[in-house]
């Protein structure tokens, strides 16, 4: 583990003033770096965490906004912005690339090393990016197997990874079957993992807001999406010594 620095950034997307988290290994040197998309609710705590938990890795993480700096714990009001973003991928693509930008732009990032990770709506983006041709090493994906326009996933040039829970009605086995029949006819290098028994947002910690229907937490399954989502990281993005001394991380 390294010791770590935190940072917000404001950048302009989607009409709106982001708020993003900026999660630094120490050191100097350039790193591999990740994007990393909240649920459709937002940028919260849980993506703070992780993002702070992929740096101690060694890793440089942009988690990114979706709202403006807002949280949309009100079901409803998550649903009216989300429902319209989700079909529309030039939206989606337009979130991401600016939220890319930034990531680039930081010089710790390794621009040639980026890769996403996302969660419900920002997995979603996560694909969106890839079909848009976006330069990334590896795509995960919890919750969001979302499709795309035709013949636009030939041009992701990266591994894609996609976790989701069995009992998942947001994300049923019909939308699994499409998702991957998109991955398999345009050539992707795609995993997908069925988590047995557990439900939407399956890796989310419990809120203390209403939530849409089929949404809970699983605790074991949560433990296991991430260590997948580390996993292909370590495979696509291996972070090295720093060459500077002691005190970096190493994977």
């Amino acid at each position: 583990m390294t010791t770590i620095s935190t940072r917000t950034v404001e950048y302009p997307a989607d009409g709106l003033t982001m708020i993003g988290h900026l999660a630094l290994p120490a050191g100097a040197d350039r790193r591999p770096a990740v994007l990393l998309g909240p649920e459709g609710m937002g940028l919260g705590d849980v993506e703070r965490r992780r993002a702070d938990a992929l740096a101690e890795l060694g890793y440089v993480v942009l988690a990114f906004d979706l709202h403006g700096g807002r949280y949309l714990g009100d079901p409803e009001e998550m649903l009216a912005r989300c429902m319209p973003l989700l079909a529309d991928p030039d939206r989606m693509r337009g979130i991401g690339r600016a939220a890319l930008a930034v990531l680039r732009a930081e010089p710790r990032t390794d621009p040639g090393r980026i890769a996403a990770v996302g969660y419900g709506t920002g997995g979603a983006v996560g694909l969106e990016l890839g079909r848009g041709g976006a330069d990334l090493r590896a795509i995960a994906t919890v919750n969001a197997l979302t499709t795309g326009r035709p013949g636009e996933a030939a041009r992701i040039r990266c591994p894609v990874w996609a976790g989701v829970g069995s009992e998942d009605p947001i994300m049923p086995p019909a939308q699994r079957g499409a998702f991957t029949a998109e991955m398999q006819a345009a050539g992707v290098d795609w995993r997908l993992v069925v988590y047995g028994g557990a439900l939407h947002a399956f890796h989310h910690p419990p809120v203390d807001h209403p939530v849409v229907p089929g949404v809970g937490y699983h605790p074991r399954h949560a433990r296991r999406a991430w260590r997948d989502v580390v996993d292909l990281l370590s495979e696509c993005l291996p972070v090295t010594e720093d060459p500077a001394g002691p005190g970096s991380a190493t994977r």
